[in-house]
């Protein structure tokens, strides 16, 4: 009896529980989760937090920065944008140009660096822009040479200025308008783009003045190197085949030539551009001995990288935002606070000299040089060579066929019934449309190409103006 009472003894008091403990308890989670002590985690699991915590500290970091540094510059000039204008004034307007990339497919990379780091600030200040960009290496040269060469005919007289079809009130003239790009300016994102720039003003302001059409110039060019002509026919001693004299060309009439022979092209007749040339005097398409005034430029460094090797610039520049921010809100404040220098040249034949030996102009002319290392390989011409190579072998081939179903000399095949193959007139114009890419490409590359030197007129010397930083007391 006194070992069951031994036994029936009451046990010793447990450890007492907390309210939250006990109120947890009965809600299902296992009491073992109490009792745990914390720990540090394993080594793996310190190096995996440590640098996932680091890599989105940096990210954010950089991401308010590029916030805090638009807000910066936006704050300092949002006053313009609310200083009232009169009713037939117009907001400052500049214009924009972005070259295509060498070896880019994406053209529009220069202009989305603008809209992205530079437009803010305009926004925010009420500035208007517009865009011109080039679908190829040289196509915006060749534009900005044309504008120019049209404002030379109007200056002299010899093209009528143009006007809008329908008359509107208050309609600015050509002097109000000339006078509104002076007051704006011209933004050129990158170094290619002021080759371009610079290759197209020269052009505009040296060569003459006469309207030029390049496609039918390149048209009569390619019509004359003899890839479309015929084969000679082998020559047959006797004029009467199984009774019937032969259908040659000299015993056609004229309407059956034409029906037999549609492919035939006729001999192209004097353009437009070859008759305008004509009433052009000869005192007035010689290159002007001063050049006006033109629009200040504003100099916008832009690097694009594309390629396996510059995976680590990428992943660089994804980081650092920041400095993209910065140049692009710095351009743009230089820009609307309007401080302007003269654009800065190699004047003399000896700096022009030296500065040729070791690749650099001086000055300017040396904006954003280390860029042109990034794009060093992104175009070759063999690569142009070689695809106008695959293509002419397979001319032949293609024409043969085309001719063949013209003059019904054989029958369609089913594959050539259900997908018919170019005709002559198709293959024409698909040559002519490849050549205008390849030589526009080869053009384009001449002028943006490393160790190209930029294109330069000592007429610009007095002609040219640059947006530059703004002084400390502009700043305050």
């Amino acid at each position: 009896m006194s070992s069951q009472n031994v036994d029936s003894a009451p046990k010793t008091s447990q450890v007492q529980k907390s309210g939250v403990r006990a109120a947890f308890e009965y809600t299902g989670i296992p009491p073992s989760w109490f009792d745990k002590r914390p720990k540090l985690p394993s080594r793996n699991w310190l190096i995996f937090l440590s640098v996932t915590t680091s890599i989105v500290a940096y990210y954010v970091y950089d991401r308010r920065e590029c916030r805090r540094i638009r807000a910066d510059y936006s704050s300092r000039v949002e006053h313009l944008a609310k200083e009232p204008l009169g009713t037939t004034d117009l907001p400052r307007k500049v214009t924009v140009y972005g070259a295509k990339w060498p070896g880019d497919e994406d053209h529009d990379k220069s202009l989305k660096f603008f809209r992205k780091y530079v437009k803010p600030i305009f926004v925010a200040a009420a500035v208007d822009y517009e865009m011109i960009s080039g679908r190829r290496s040289g196509d915006l040269a060749n534009r900005i040479a044309d504008e120019i060469k049209t404002r030379r005919r109007i200056d002299a007289g010899v093209e009528p200025p143009s006007h809008s079809p329908v008359a509107l009130p208050n309609q600015p003239t050509l002097e109000q308008k000339r006078k509104r790009e002076l007051e704006g300016g011209i933004v050129l994102v990158g170094r290619h783009t002021l080759k371009e720039f610079m290759s197209g003003l020269k052009r505009g302001w040296t060569e003459g003045m006469y309207r030029v059409d390049r496609e039918d110039m390149l048209a009569q060019e390619l019509a004359s190197d003899g890839r479309f002509d015929e084969p000679e026919e082998p020559v047959i001693d006797s004029e009467v085949v199984d009774g019937e004299p032969l259908p040659t060309r000299s015993r056609l009439l004229p309407s059956q030539n034409a029906v037999l022979f549609p492919l035939q092209m006729p001999s192209s007749s004097p353009s437009k551009s070859t008759q305008y040339t004509s009433n052009i005097p000869a005192h007035l398409d010689m290159p002007p001995s001063t050049i006006p005034t033109l629009p200040t430029l504003l100099l916008v460094p832009f690097t694009n990288h594309i390629g396996f090797r510059q995976v680590p610039n990428m992943l660089w520049g994804f980081f650092n935002e920041r400095h993209k921010v910065r140049a692009g809100s710095e351009a743009a404040y230089s820009l609307i606070m309007s401080h302007v220098r003269p654009f800065a040249a190699a004047n003399t034949a000896s700096e022009i000299q030296e500065s040729q030996l070791d690749g650099r102009q001086g000055g300017d002319l040396d904006f954003d040089l280390p860029a042109e290392s990034y794009y060093d390989g992104a175009y070759t011409p063999s690569e142009t060579e070689k695809a106008r190579k695959i293509y002419y072998d397979a001319l032949p081939a293609k024409l043969a066929t085309a001719r063949a179903l013209a003059r019904g000399t054989r029958a369609p095949t089913k594959e050539e019934d259900s997908h018919p193959p170019p005709t002559e007139v198709e293959l024409r114009a698909e040559r002519l449309k490849k050549e205008m890419r390849w030589r526009g490409d080869e053009a384009g590359w001449e002028i943006v190409k490393p160790g190209q030197l930029v294109q330069w007129d000592e007429r610009f010397a007095d002609a040219l103006q640059v947006f530059d930083e703004p002084r400390a007391d502009d700043v305050g």
